[in-house]
């Protein structure tokens, strides 16, 4: 899939908009940021605050790339909504808007009230009608590599497949493929990015549940090796980013939607401590720097 579109959009995608048609975009050298959305399930809605805060300061976003959680949120500000038009219907959300419970092998639920789920929140279902360039990742169970979606056609289903976490949802068929969530094979999709044009990259990674003993259903373990698993393989994709946000959610839970607000109060707090470093570079919008990734440190 390739030939991503690129539309002037309005509020917080005007400025974007104005970078493109400036030409900066096309002389060499010029700052193009990527921003990369990791997976986290309920914990994702973190990534809401991270938006208010780009959105308030004028950040010109060249693309987004999403897994899982991060996906749904990609998408929605890609389509053209705001970080109050996401929040309104994350306030509301609950498990029971993207899952069906049902007897399968392969899961314990299934993802298709997702489709309406998603028809409320985004204002576009097409990449090739999004207001600034897209990029889903999902995993082929059956190669064990990374899929990426963008460029054109439908958005939905992507989505559904990257947020297909085994043993819960129900893997998703595509032409020759079993497709589960993006998180499997990528935790945070910064090396997507430079696919699409960016040459800086802001990650925003959810941290893993550290410290949390009360492992009590199936779910709840499952969840806490993966997360063991993906941290050691943390290094694929901080490489490829210039600065990690990391809300301090931690100590939240994987189905945390009565938190909301939490979340997204928690995404605010650590995106303001990442501000200042990326203004620097906005400011500047001279050459990305050296890709030599940190994490700002927040605290709760």
């Amino acid at each position: 899939m390739n030939g991503v579109v690129v539309k002037p959009a309005p509020r917080w995608w005007r400025k974007t908009g104005e970078w493109i048609r400036s030409g900066l975009v096309a002389r060499p050298g010029s700052l193009r940021i990527g921003l990369a959305l990791g997976g986290g399930f309920a914990r994702g809605i973190a990534h809401i605050g991270v938006l208010r805060v780009l959105e308030r300061n004028n950040i010109p976003i060249s693309a987004i790339a999403g897994v899982s959680s991060g996906a749904i949120v990609a998408a929605a500000a890609c389509s053209g909504a705001t970080a109050d038009d996401i929040e309104k219907i994350a306030l509301s959300m609950k498990f029971r808007d993207v899952a069906r419970w049902t007897l399968n092998l392969q899961g314990l639920a299934g993802s298709d009230r997702m489709i309406s789920f998603l028809s409320r929140l985004l204002k576009a279902t097409r990449f090739e009608d999004m207001k600034t360039p897209l990029a889903i990742v999902a995993t082929d169970l059956v190669r064990g590599k990374s899929v990426t979606f963008h460029g054109k056609g439908d958005v939905v289903f992507p989505i559904r497949a990257s947020c297909a976490y085994p043993g819960l949802f129900l893997p998703l068929r595509h032409q020759d493929r079993l497709l589960v969530d993006g998180f499997v094979s990528m935790e945070v999709p910064a090396a997507v990015l430079p696919q699409l044009g960016a040459n800086y990259v802001i990650s925003v990674a959810i941290p893993n549940n550290d410290g949390i003993e009360d492992y009590g259903n199936m779910f709840s373990v499952v969840s806490r090796c993966f997360q063991v698993m993906s941290a050691r393989n943390e290094h694929a994709w901080r490489r490829f980013s210039n600065v990690v946000i990391a809300p301090p959610v931690a100590n939240m839970t994987w189905d945390s939607f009565a938190s909301a607000k939490r979340l997204i109060d928690l995404g605010e707090k650590a995106a303001r401590a990442a501000l200042p470093q990326i203004l620097a570079v906005v400011r500047a919008r001279g050459p990305a720097p050296e890709r030599d990734a940190e994490t700002v440190p927040v605290t709760a």
